[in-house]
């Protein structure tokens, strides 16, 4: 992998813990992904628009991940409001690729080898210690069944999209057609529920929510970009540096609590990943 590969992979992971910073700075954590969603969609209009379309043995597989995509935010917000940037995204972007390694490792007929057990071990350590955290820091206990919930979507839809852009024939529309669909699911779900009031007055949340959707198609552009000119796996163990970005993004600019616990779970997070990616 060259050097201009590396930083911009890296800069994609900078650019998903920057989406999820968004959401979790907005006053209401509901409001601020409604508006994040409303420009994701926007966006992959723009793209599909542009782009050859799908066939139609991709619908099913569109509307799937969709309504994942619903899960997978209404439970990140949930857990954004009971929880701390450096606590929520280190849980749940780890305990979706822990999901992965332990159902391939049981169930699928692939052949598991020792650094995959081993990625296992330090990846649910890692988790388990940050769980743990919880009750030491008296922090709400309910963030942890949202965080892993949205895990098990982010699991959930990364196989449809899988198995959806192959079916598609255009990844690339398949991808903006994901972004119309689950953007507009989560709007028209979350309006009726919180009502209009839930939108943000002050421009600046609205200008914070074009630069999340920005950030969150930007990164996974650039990393569908890495994978086409770099070696998969290891682009794909890069990309979760974004953990270590979430936590620091959570210090340094939220100003949340961090300890030696917190940064050495973050790091055997990132550590199991890796090696079960690689």
């Amino acid at each position: 992998m060259t050097t201009p590969v590396l930083l911009a992979v890296l800069g994609a992971a900078f650019l998903h813990a920057a989406w999820n910073a968004v959401v979790k700075v907005g006053a209401s954590k509901v409001g601020a992904m409604v508006v994040v969603s409303l420009f994701e969609a926007a966006l992959g209009a723009a793209v599909v628009l542009a782009l050859p379309p799908v066939a139609p043995a991709a619908w099913p597989w569109i509307v799937g991940a969709s309504l994942t995509h619903l899960v997978y935010k209404t439970a990140l917000t949930f857990a954004y409001e009971r929880g701390d940037l450096s606590r929520v995204y280190p849980i749940a972007r780890g305990a979706a690729p822990m999901a992965v390694a332990l159902v391939g490792a049981f169930a699928l007929p692939d052949a598991v080898s020792a650094q995959d057990y081993a990625g296992i071990v330090v990846l649910g350590s890692g988790i388990l210690l940050m769980a743990s955290g919880v009750f030491r820091a008296h922090e709400d206990g309910r963030l942890l069944p949202f965080a892993l919930l949205s895990a098990a979507a982010t699991a959930t839809y990364t196989l449809l999209d899988g198995l959806g852009a192959r079916a598609s024939g255009e990844p690339a529309t398949y991808v903006g057609w994901v972004f119309v669909g689950g953007g507009l699911v989560y709007v028209l779900a979350a309006l009726p529920w919180k009502g209009p009031g839930v939108l943000p007055r002050r421009p600046r949340d609205w200008a914070l929510g074009a630069g999340g959707a920005l950030a969150s198609y930007g990164a996974y552009g650039v990393s569908i970009w890495a994978m086409t000119i770099a070696p998969i796996a290891v682009v794909a163990a890069l990309r979760e540096t974004s953990i270590l970005w979430a936590v620091l993004i959570g210090w340094l600019l939220f100003g949340e609590r961090m300890d030696a616990r917190k940064g050495l779970a973050a790091l055997l997070i990132v550590a199991g990943v890796v090696l079960t990616r690689l």
